[in-house]
């Protein structure tokens, strides 16, 4: 999809020419699904904290509530204060399911008016993602896409087609960001088949095409990122880099905005366009978002209306298409690659092969230990990968399994795909991928993998 094809779904009346910088703000929310309702039912765990307020911090799922249906108040209420306000939202698959589950129709309502509103699309973005907050690098290649469409289907399901067809910016869970050439690879392609023109990343995620670090002025433009895989095979999607590391306050407290406020233009190709800073933090979690994030919203647009010279908050497509309008081509834009590509690449050489990508990344882990392709993500302190064996291997059988029932007969007739043998099927492979069930360690979390993985393969026989 050309980038030419945002133009007639974006609609702004503020052309980059008059601006001098900008900035975009997401907000991400989730809440898993877990067998933990009547008779071990799928549930939401909102769901869940309702049912048990009494354990942890469960007491905050109305606070919860509130936060995902709250933009559906401030920003009507900051346009007729005279603001012009931006969002973007990144809601999980499971959450939008569980809500339905739940018939919130509070925050589906609310929802449904932020998508389908005719004067609210000009103000809030929505930015896709894995149905079931799956992370990119330690999911199986072919469920990469499985991931994508499930959610599609379900935003499309609850808000209509034509509300689907402004999604055009993708927002990975965690942020994180695949550096193997087959899976990044696989990644853009199934992102690029999907329909999706840019994709968030995080800055310690990717580096130039040199191995260096992303230059400040670099992070605050759009760049090109480009995949080669191990046959030399090669793809791009234009990226807006989410600067620093996993802090909710960077959001919370509007930080993007007076950040902006203290930018200027930047050269573009042959021009110069405003520089953009581009933040994305939960949107509930923490006291900060919770309490602290309305006002300081408020404040934020109340003081571009007073006095912005020339900063404005804009969203990552209208950014986008502003740039296409003035005739601003991604060949423009600087080229980086996911990180460890330049090392990986040195070691392959100009004839790359499966066998000579598999060669090298184990000649540089026998070199230096830190090298690995597990990807990168805003919270590198953590690992998706070592200590869970006992949900990757899970992970890994059930995929497999999946694919080898379904695979030949979906071939012969795709409209297996909307039986119930196979959406249950799917919706187990989905939800075992889901990385909460390796982000809180074990004990409980692994358990309830473990008996997802368990239903999947009885329902695969």
């Amino acid at each position: 999809m050309e980038q030419s094809a945002l133009r007639p779904l974006i609609s702004s009346e503020r052309p980059l020419a008059s601006s001098r910088s900008a900035f975009a703000c997401a907000l991400h929310m989730h809440q898993p699904t877990i067998p933990a309702g009547p008779d071990g039912a799928l549930i939401s765990h909102l769901q869940y904290m309702l049912d048990h307020p009494g354990e942890g911090d469960n007491h905050n799922a109305e606070p919860f509530a509130h936060c995902y249906r709250r933009m559906a108040e401030l920003i009507p209420e900051l346009i007729g204060e005279g603001c012009e306000p931006r969002i973007m939202l990144d809601y999980s698959g499971n959450l939008l399911w569980g809500a339905t589950q739940m018939r919130r129709e509070d925050i589906t309502g609310a929802l449904r008016f932020l998508a389908c509103d005719q004067q609210m699309q000009r103000h809030v973005e929505f930015l896709g993602t894995f149905w079931s907050h799956a992370v990119a690098p330690s999911t199986p290649i072919p469920d990469l896409k499985l991931q994508m469409s499930a959610w599609q289907h379900q935003f499309a399901a609850m808000f209509g087609d034509e509300a689907l067809q402004r999604v055009r910016g993708f927002s990975p869970p965690e942020m994180h960001l695949p550096n193997h050439p087959d899976t990044l690879f696989s990644f853009i392609t199934a992102l690029r088949e999907s329909g999706y023109q840019w994709l968030l990343v995080q800055e310690h995620s990717v580096e130039t095409l040199s191995g260096s670090p992303l230059s400040r002025e670099q992070c605050l433009l759009p760049n090109r990122l480009v995949a080669r895989n191990a046959c030399g095979e090669e793809i791009a999607i234009t990226a807006l880099i989410k600067t620093q590391g996993s802090d909710t306050k960077l959001v919370g407290q509007m930080q993007p905005c007076y950040e902006a406020l203290g930018l200027d233009r930047l050269p573009l190709g042959t021009t110069t366009v405003p520089a953009l800073v581009t933040q994305i933090a939960d949107g509930e979690n923490g006291g900060v978002m919770m309490n602290e994030f309305p006002e300081a919203f408020r404040q934020a647009h109340r003081r571009l209306r007073e006095n912005g010279n020339g900063c404005i908050a804009i969203n990552g497509t209208e950014y986008l298409a502003q740039l296409d309008a003035a005739g601003i081509d991604t060949s423009a834009f600087q080229t980086i690659q996911a990180m460890g590509q330049s090392r990986l690449w040195e070691v392959v050489g100009s004839a790359p092969t499966p066998a000579a990508v598999q060669a090298a990344i184990e000649r540089l882990q026998q070199a230096d230990p830190s090298f690995a392709m597990e990807g990168s993500s805003w919270t590198n302190d953590l690992s998706w990968v070592q200590g869970y064996d006992n949900v990757l291997e899970p992970m890994q059988e059930l995929s497999a399994r999946f694919h080898a029932r379904f695979g030949p007969l979906r071939d012969q007739d795709p409209t297996i795909t909307s039986t119930a043998p196979y959406q249950e099927a799917l919706l187990h492979l989905l939800l075992l991928e889901t990385s909460c069930f390796r982000y809180w360690g074990q004990g409980t979390w692994t358990d309830y993998a473990k008996e997802i993985h368990r239903r999947g393969m009885a329902l695969l026989g």
